[in-house]
């Protein structure tokens, strides 16, 4: 079987594919992509068990069949290589030889009929949103998610589909990410999906924020796969109950202080310089129309910022983890956001002031 092609072609599908693939597996296949050519188009596949990644590429080719290549190896040389020149892939019994300009690489490959396949059930449920709405609703929330957390339903996203919305919701215990789009969907009943973490990261990866092209969602029992024109995602969701996050967003009356975002973040990466390295601690002191911001740590170096907000509110003086807060202001794009304060032992809600499409609860904390 011989193919021809680019590495403008091909690099960006190898890369698409490669990324799921670990370094350590547990099976040796696993390390590979399993390519399958038909018809002037080569499908690449990987996965680890858990996700699974397909995307087409048109090749010139006159064979069909399939072929395993090593993927980091295959991958590493087709970065390397200058562009512009042609190149082609030659399989001969368990040997690939690329070759492109003067350059030959020969390559061991394993055989294809031993990849493994996920198993996906039938679809019961599905959406379609544009790829740049799913790429910024995972990345307003994926910060939050949990990592390796013993409660293995906060180590992931939950997807979750109402009449006329799709919302992603991420947490780890101390913090709550939520973002909501409004979505054309036929069917009526409610769809909880946990997202694995790593599948969240991967399924990111594959979307274009500027691309309007519809994403299908289609939910099955234990599966989620994503249907874009050029490829295909699919993933196992993680068994359990999600959290009812709904509980842990104040709905106390708030005093409101709204700050310029981009002045308030470079206000926080300033003082958080100072703050304890392990507790990362940054203490809000407000009054009317000032929001002043201390920090401190045990060599006795403090930092403090006086920043100009609207607020009218009681003096309050309350902690947080400032990392948690730069996080936030790191995912919004909107010029001014929204702190609705209760108490100092009550947990915060951001918001952006124009907007409420995007919710953040972060805990507070004693400094």
């Amino acid at each position: 079987m011989k193919i021809t092609t680019t590495k403008e072609t091909l690099l960006p599908a190898l890369i698409q594919t490669g990324s799921i693939v670990e370094r350590r597996q547990t099976l040796p296949i696993l390390s590979s992509l399993l390519a399958k050519v038909k018809k002037g188009n080569m499908t690449l596949m990987a996965t680890d068990l858990e996700v699974e990644v397909k995307t087409q590429v048109s090749v010139d080719s006159s064979d069909e069949g399939e072929f395993t290549l090593p993927a980091r190896k295959v991958v590493d040389i087709c970065k390397a290589l200058p562009n512009g020149v042609p190149l082609t892939i030659e399989v001969e019994g368990d040997k690939a030889i690329l070759r492109a300009g003067r350059g030959r690489y020969r390559l061991s490959t394993l055989p294809a009929g031993d990849y493994p396949n996920l198993e996906v059930a039938a679809a019961t449920d599905h959406l379609t949103l544009s790829q740049g709405e799913l790429k910024r609703l995972l990345e307003k929330t994926a910060f939050a998610m949990a990592q390796q957390d013993v409660r293995y339903y906060l180590n992931g996203m939950l997807f979750e589909a109402r009449p006329g919305l799709f919302r992603t919701v991420a947490t780890d215990g101390h913090r709550l990410a939520l973002c909501d789009v409004a979505v054309d969907r036929e069917e009526t009943g409610e769809i909880q999906a946990i997202v694995p973490r790593k599948a969240v990261l991967e399924l990111n990866r594959l979307l274009d924020a500027k691309s309007d092209t519809p994403v299908e969602l289609q939910f099955s029992k234990g599966f989620l796969k994503a249907v874009l024109p050029e490829s295909s995602f699919a993933t196992k969701l993680i068994d359990g109950r999600y959290p009812d996050y709904a509980k842990v967003i104040p709905t106390a009356n708030t005093q409101d202080l709204v700050a310029h975002r981009e002045t308030l973040r470079l206000a926080l990466s300033r003082t958080a310089i100072l703050s304890n390295e392990k507790f990362r601690g940054v203490r809000f002191q407000t009054s009317p129309g000032l929001l002043n911001l201390l920090a401190h740590n045990p060599e006795h170096e403090e930092a403090e910022e006086e920043l100009e907000v609207e607020y009218s509110g009681e003096k309050m003086t309350i902690g947080f983890n400032v990392g948690y807060l730069l996080d936030v202001l790191s995912v919004l794009d909107d010029e001014e956001v929204r702190f609705g304060l209760i108490d100092p032992a009550s947990s915060c809600v951001i918001t952006p002031k124009e907007n409420t499409e995007s919710k953040y609860v972060v805990m507070p904390m004693r400094i």
